[in-house]
């Protein structure tokens, strides 16, 4: 099963602005205040204007994001990382007129990098954290004097200049690498948590329609009955040819094929392994296809592999799954379906394709959620729910395959579903699927 984070997951790991601006906010009142408190409360000489300059320069770039974008506005990666490249160059041009690595607070160097480390990809944390060592190189040899009062100026040994830069070096990687370890755990247990929602919500929908599919299967019984007899007095009364002997014909037909249904659906947890429960992949194919050849609509299968062709152990729950892949293509069709099988040492491979308009685009993006419809369909009267492929992603998925849906490329057109297994986990021996996952596809093959 597929479990990475959808899309809004993703983009909600990006850096928010109102993030950033509020804490550069603190910075600019920070830098402020050691500027103004060291020229007019110690009365140490600075070249005060040209820092303020520099501190207004950020002051001006928050105001203008404020202006320009809103509150909830998120940052992509690139953004991001040349907004926290800007402090790192603001926070050096500050620090250049103060002192360079003698100043106390070239230990802010770490804060954009460990910013970075939490929320933007190793690669960009790398980057930053290689400007903040050049920018500090540079400033170990080239700074104005440290500001003092008094005109003798202390000067710092080479060694403890050299000690400064490489505890701030060391400390940029430190602090970036376990930042990143950190977030990264938070990142992956929020993945894992947002794929548990997701199986519980799919879980909940299926048991939403076993409930649903045992009730209908109670209540079908006598209905059917019904139908049956009268369908019987109508093929008695009624001529022996023409339409409506065809009519009835096909009435009969459809009344048995509903009652082979729910005699499986009750039989099927009783079912025992037995000497014919293994199929080749072709047999399963053929399983699974097989109800929907009398539609009209062509089949093309073709296999691809070399021996020996992969068995798997009788499955219901798969055989359902791929039926119901196979009756959407049926139902959206122009002319033919396609079914093309493959397999390796190491996978499965199985592609359902058919020739009709294919997945419109905002359904495409989520296929296989439940009661999301490709569109009426246009071969068989009356339209469904839109659970068959909910219905036949879960299963298959439980199986241990996964599920990919795309449109055939140009020039052709129509819809296709790959699905892959690993071999071992297709030719497992693996229990029998009933219950929940049989009810369930009974009732969407009745609807």
């Amino acid at each position: 099963m597929d479990l990475t984070a959808p899309a809004p997951a993703r983009a909600s790991r990006h850096l928010r602005l109102d993030t950033l601006v509020r804490l550069r906010w603190l910075a600019i009142a920070g830098q402020s205040v050691a500027v103004a408190g060291v020229h007019f409360g110690l009365g140490f000489l600075l070249p005060f204007g040209w820092c303020f300059g520099v501190i207004a320069i950020s002051a001006w770039l928050n105001i203008a994001l404020r202006v320009r974008f809103p509150l909830s506005h998120r940052l992509k990666d690139g953004p991001a990382t040349a907004l926290l490249a800007f402090d790192i160059v603001q926070l050096a041009a500050l620090l250049y007129m103060t002192g360079g690595l003698q100043n106390p607070f070239a230990l802010l160097f770490l804060a954009p990098v460990l910013i970075s480390a939490t929320a933007l990809p190793p690669q960009r944390t790398l980057a930053l954290g290689l400007l903040a060592a050049a920018l500090a190189t540079l400033l170990s040899r080239f700074h104005l004097p440290l500001p003092w009062a008094g005109p003798d100026r202390p000067v710092l040994p080479f060694y403890y200049q050299l000690g400064n830069w490489v505890a701030l070096v060391l400390g940029l990687a430190f602090t970036g690498i376990y930042a990143w370890r950190v977030a990264k755990e938070a990142r992956d247990l929020s993945d894992a948590l947002a794929a548990t929602e997701l199986v519980l919500a799919r879980e909940q929908h299926l048991s939403q329609l076993d409930g649903l599919a045992a009730a209908a299967a109670h209540e079908l019984g006598t209905p059917l009955g019904t139908i049956a007899l009268v369908a019987r007095e109508l093929t008695r009364l009624a001529p022996s040819e023409g339409e409506m002997a065809e009519d009835i014909a096909l009435l009969r037909e459809q009344v048995e094929r509903c009652r082979g249904i729910l005699a499986k659906l009750s039989s099927l947890q009783d079912e025992d392994a037995g000497p014919l429960d293994q199929l080749t992949l072709r047999l399963l194919i053929e399983e699974a296809a097989g109800p929907q050849r009398p539609f009209g609509v062509p089949f093309e299968i073709s296999m691809r592999g070399e021996k020996p062709e992969p068995v798997c152990r009788r499955n219901p729950g798969m055989i359902y799954g791929l039926g119901n892949i196979v009756d959407n293509a049926v139902d959206f069709a122009r002319s033919t379906v396609s079914i093309q099988a493959g397999w390796s040492s190491s996978q499965v491979t199985l592609t359902i394709a058919d020739d009709g308009p294919g997945f419109p685009p905002d359904v495409l993006m989520r296929a296989g959620e439940p009661y999301l419809s490709r569109g009426s369909a246009e071969n068989r009267a009356g339209g469904g729910l839109g659970l068959g492929l909910f219905i036949a992603k879960t299963l298959l998925e439980r199986g241990g395959a996964s599920l990919e849906f795309s449109n055939r490329p140009a020039p052709d057109s129509g819809a296709s579903i790959r699905i892959v297994w690993p071999r071992e986990v297709f030719e497992a021996d693996l229990p029998v699927i009933g219950g929940t996952e049989s009810a369930s596809s009974a009732l969407h093959e009745r609807g």
